[in-house]
């Protein structure tokens, strides 16, 4: 090495040679990865050789065993390779990938960014092939940042091969939200057959049918002696094309028989548009309903505020969009850009005092012909509602209020509408709820009852209360506690802390109702001596009001409750656990 060389390589060691003075340690890893890397690249102390493409790898039997599961077993493991000095050649796999995986394991780097689409693609194959899972979750990170319209169908069908789930994931969406571009594209006919079912047999693969059909003739085509051309045709769902197309590109394909198109002109025909097998766009947990996704209001009085977004500043005045109750099948009738699919509808109605609303959800693809999403009209709600349901396919939603317990306006300050993943149990349309909803956060209240503090009683707080705050109370044979929900849940237990700063008894009855009217009771404990946490169990019953009655007092006249909750946090807890 002559001496410009050697000063260069001693400024390098030296700058890589940095003590951290302020942790009191030396960090030499840049040093360790730079002389391991420099040993890969030449012959020194080397003791095996790959041949792969006609190239020579001059490596390190105890490195690449001490780095590598797969050539541990290789030279460690009894088999032919652990003693022989022949050269090793490897066929399957390229040079270049084979060079990338060494750098791996010699240095720990690899740059990936300067690879083409297919050598990074082959990189993951050797990173399977050898075992190296960090580095394969490292490739399949990278590849889910450099995804387009070119690459997607290419790195979709790997994640399929190696079982990357999140890679496959991102791919999927991507293919969801740009299917027209991905069948145009390329590659579209590279894909494996399970990777092509896959993809055109989702709901959310959305794009117009034709569109579908051309690229599958096309796939078919270029695949035609390795496929079951029916297993792949069935995907295709006809009564989505139109009339015109059915017979003029469908039918002269051959591909389809003239009693499938047939078929598919009675359904289009004979069904309505919503039970037809719609694809629709798909993009979870986003609320598509808002102005920049190209959803508007077609319908209601003082609508440019049902999408900003605002859930404060509103009152009698303002922050509203509101329809008369008396105009009948007239609502709000939110539009959104494209046929999507959802499940969840979230409203917040206009909660300054303590009115109740009731209402009806309707969803629609055409702006005529509606199908019933829920039916609250016999229900009272308040404030925020959540309505969850069997994903449909939709583009307009209409909200038809039915009841104002003040006025014969209906007031709803936002709406929004998602597809979840979440698991929420709905039996007949009505909530089970998994969690407390007699609370703040849920949008309860409390109409009856006396405290300092009007949601005392369902504010969560346990602990902070004493001889004159932190509790709900009312006088013993006249009055009550009532909490109203927001909405009407399907319940069947509910828990509570009685007042319990000294060794007093108390004893009550809880009742339930829809309309705070007519009453069931589902908790009498009007002859048992009751203290401190009361955890309740009964038959599920829908519930829109809780009232609880104090029967006794054994110190005095005044029945006093701390929290209240329903359901129970106890048996949530044991469900889940269960």
């Amino acid at each position: 090495m002559d001496c410009e060389k050697l000063e260069e390589y001693s400024n390098h060691i030296q700058e890589l040679c940095t003590l951290n003075s302020s942790k009191g340690e030396i960090n030499h890893i840049q040093l360790l990865s730079s002389q391991m890397d420099s040993l890969f690249i030449s012959k020194k102390f080397s003791d095996v050789t790959f041949i792969v493409d006609n190239q020579k790898f001059f490596c390190h039997r105890l490195i690449l065993a001490a780095r590598c599961e797969y050539f541990r077993a290789l030279f460690y493991g009894g088999m032919r390779e652990s003693n022989s000095t022949s050269d090793i050649v490897i066929c399957d796999t390229s040079s270049t990938s084979f060079q990338m995986l060494l750098n791996y394991i010699y240095s720990g780097l690899v740059v990936l960014k300067t690879l083409k689409d297919h050598e990074v693609i082959d990189l993951l194959n050797a990173a399977n092939k050898y075992d190296l899972l960090a580095l394969q979750n490292a490739v399949g990170s990278y590849l889910e940042s450099i995804i387009s319209i070119e690459n997607v169908t290419i790195i979709y069908d790997a994640a399929c091969l190696y079982s990357l789930t999140s890679l496959k994931q991102k791919c999927l969406i991507f293919i969801d939200h740009n299917a027209i571009d991905v069948l145009a594209s390329e590659n579209f006919v590279s894909l494996s057959e399970t990777s092509l079912l896959a993809i055109i047999s989702r709901d959310s693969f959305y794009a117009p049918e034709i569109n579908i059909f051309n690229a599958i003739v096309d796939w078919i085509k270029n695949n035609e002696p390795m496929l079951d051309k029916n297993s792949i045709l069935k995907y295709v769902r006809l009564p989505l094309i139109s009339l015109h197309d059915l017979f003029h590109v469908v039918r002269k394909s051959k591909l389809f028989n003239s009693d499938a198109i047939l078929d598919a002109v009675q359904m289009k025909t004979e069904l309505g548009v919503s039970d037809m097998p719609l694809r629709g766009y798909l993009d979870s947990e986003t609320n598509l309903a808002q102005n920049c996704f190209g959803a508007t209001v077609l319908s209601g009085e003082f609508c440019d505020t049902l999408f900003d977004g605002e859930f404060a500043c509103y009152d009698l005045e303002r922050g509203f969009t509101r329809h008369l109750i008396s105009d009948e099948k007239q609502g709000i009738v939110v539009a959104l850009s494209r046929p999507s699919i959802i499940n969840m509808i979230k409203l917040l109605l206009w909660d300054k005092d303590q009115r109740s609303y009731s209402y009806i959800i309707e969803g629609s693809l055409d702006n005529q012909n509606w199908i019933q999403i829920v039916d609250y009209s016999i229900y009272m709600c308040r404030s925020w509602q959540k309505i969850c349901f069997p994903q449909r396919v939709i583009r307009y939603i209409r909200v038809l209020g039915t009841n104002n317990s003040v006025n014969r306006y209906f007031h709803l300050v936002t709406f929004q509408c998602f597809y979840t993943s979440g698991l929420t149990h709905v039996k007949n349309g009505i909530i089970v709820p998994s969690c407390n909803v007699a609370s703040v956060t849920a949008s309860a209240q409390v109409i009856e009852g006396v405290s300092r503090n009007p949601n005392a009683l369902i504010d969560g707080k346990t602990e902070a209360y004493d001889w004159e705050y932190g509790y709900t109370c009312h006088h013993i044979g006249s009055g009550c506690i009532i909490v109203q929900l927001s909405q009407p849940y399907l319940i069947s237990s509910c828990r509570m802390l009685l007042w319990d700063c000294d060794d007093r008894d108390y004893s009550f009855y809880i009742e339930v109702s829809l309309d705070c009217k007519n009453w069931k009771m589902v908790v009498d404990k009007r002859d048992v001596l009751c203290k401190r946490w009361q955890n309740m169990i009964f038959e599920p019953e829908v519930i829109s009001f809780i009232k609880i009655v104090g029967t006794k007092n054994s110190v005095n006249e005044v029945f006093h409750v701390v929290h209240f909750e329903c359901p129970s946090s106890i048996e949530c807890f044991n469900l889940t656990k269960s």
